[in-house]
């Protein structure tokens, strides 16, 4: 129960974030409580453009994810191997993603669009199978998977790329 709930908390402070680091950057943003299923924020600018934003947050260096969400993932009862046949289609591949690392120090953001984070998942999730020859070692029908914060290292501070969406919406 008490996971349940520090997963909660850590969900409600990244969004807070989220929007408190918009706000500094010019923006209107409201967190939704995980109430809408495919995003967690909607910022708006000073024209009224808005842009919806996926927040992911975690007190680790990496964040839980189901892998079938991200690619086309198989299990073989008879192997107990995952069969792996490429990345699924996403809906919304533009959709923002912002991966908050929660910190005592310093709190850390990761910008990123949704079919960006499927090539980290993928990335971080393949090599990890294959080094275990494909299959789970504590438990072989999951689906769980992580991906670390080094992963996403290319994407940190990345605002600009909302800043950009934003433009692309013109009037």
């Amino acid at each position: 129960m008490a996971n349940g709930r520090n997963n909660r908390l850590a969900g409600q402070i990244g969004e807070y974030l989220v929007c408190a680091e918009l706000a500094r950057r010019g923006y209107l943003a409201t967190p939704f409580a995980g109430n809408i299923p495919t995003f967690d924020v909607l910022a708006t600018d000073e024209k009224f453009r808005t842009v919806p934003i996926q927040v992911k947050a975690s007190r680790k260096q990496g964040w839980q994810t189901n892998a079938k969400e991200w690619m086309t993932l198989t299990y073989d009862s008879v192997t107990e191997r995952l069969d792996y046949d490429g990345p699924c289609e996403l809906s919304n591949p533009e959709l923002i993603y912002v991966c908050v690392f929660i910190s005592d120090v310093r709190d850390r953001f990761f910008i990123l669009t949704k079919a960006q984070l499927q090539t980290v998942v993928i990335g971080q999730f393949i090599p990890w199978l294959e080094g275990h020859g494909w299959k789970r070692p504590k438990k072989p029908d999951s689906f769980h998977c992580n991906y670390r914060l080094e992963a996403l290292s290319e994407y940190e501070s990345n605002w600009n790329l909302i800043k950009t969406r934003f433009e692309n919406l013109g009037c």
